[in-house]
């Protein structure tokens, strides 16, 4: 590691494989948390680099549990998170109103490291109980259509580095990584992004493994569709730009989006957008994230009908029952 810092302390980058092997030793636990604070903190004053970001994820997924969804070609639904702008719930909250629509979705998520409440925060506190058991992931697709694969569970280096992540409070390279490594391998991914340089750069590394996907990024940082502002998406057809208006909703303001000051706050807007009884911003800003999700799944079918499906997901109370029968199966 001391070779590795210095290296890195010079203003050079790791190789592919010089990037795999750091994240292995990780992995394996041979390193202490000040080195590990160290390595981190490097990647907080300079941008990663293409190669590193491969070579970091060959050796997460090679060291993560083995979990084969294959049978049920799951959707993922992930932001990068570390926008620091503490929405609520928005991207767990789709997750379960494209399941209510009828779309199998296994997202891969964690604890929030930069805002109040991420999805395993808000999942934890409804008594859901993560696991890598496959016949209860695969019970839970089947019945729910909906699993939940919990990263530090899922993969050993997550788990090591999460006191780090955790005492930094800011946003590091494994907020890059973290949707690159869900150990089910999803050939469909719907991800959120903090910034244009992030956009281009799973832009092209999506190309690269050949799945079908939306990166979408709010231009005043959000790492979803707000409706705050102007909104970029990309994805295997192409990039296009829409205002709020184009995508027929009006503009939100921030604080519309917040989620609260505590778990507790943060799960009583998720449990309203899925009870149909949140606020217009709330349930505007969870059905265009489901509408883009559902069109990523569904081979770019027109938006509109995206939203009718995404609308009539949450109205019926089909999201859910989605999560109850989740939260069932999970305890």
């Amino acid at each position: 590691m001391k070779q590795i810092l210095n290296q890195l302390f010079n203003h050079q980058s790791l190789t592919r494989d010089e990037a795999a092997e750091v994240m292995a030793n990780m992995a394996g636990g041979k390193y202490n948390e000040s080195q590990i604070a160290a390595f981190i903190s490097v990647y907080l004053m300079r941008s990663i680099e293409l190669e590193e970001v491969i070579g970091f994820r060959d050796a997460l997924l090679n060291t993560a549990v083995q979990i084969d969804l294959s049978e049920f070609d799951p959707l993922d639904i992930v932001g990068t998170g570390g926008d620091g702008k503490n929405t609520f719930n928005i991207s767990t909250c789709s997750c379960f109103a494209v399941a209510g629509a009828g779309y199998k979705v296994a997202k891969h998520g964690n604890y929030g490291a930069t805002s109040v409440s991420g999805s395993s925060n808000v999942l934890e506190y409804f008594g859901a109980k993560f696991t890598t058991d496959t016949d209860i992931i695969k019970r839970s697709l089947d019945e729910a259509g909906f699993a939940y694969l919990h990263a530090p569970f899922c993969n050993p280096a997550m788990k090591n580095v999460a006191p780090v992540r955790k005492s930094l409070g800011v946003r590091t390279f494994f907020n890059v990584l973290g949707p690159l490594i869900s150990p089910a391998r999803p050939n469909y991914q719907c991800l959120g992004v903090y910034d244009l340089k992030m956009m281009r750069l799973y832009n092209y590394i999506y190309q690269n493994l050949g799945c079908q996907y939306s990166v979408v990024h709010s231009l005043d940082g959000y790492d979803e569709i707000s409706l705050t502002d102007i909104c970029k998406v990309s994805n295997n057809l192409g990039e296009f730009v829409y205002t709020p208006e184009q995508l027929g909703f009006r503009r939100l303001k921030q604080e519309e989006l917040s989620g609260g000051n505590t778990v507790d706050e943060a799960a009583q807007i998720f449990m309203n957008v899925l009870d149909n009884k949140a606020t217009e911003a709330q349930r505007n800003a969870v059905i265009i994230n489901t509408a883009f999700a559902i069109q990523t799944r569904s081979s770019y079918k027109p938006l509109e009908q995206c939203k009718a499906e995404a609308a009539e997901s949450l109205e019926s109370g089909h999201a859910k029952k989605a999560f109850e029968k989740f939260v069932e199966i999970y305890k």
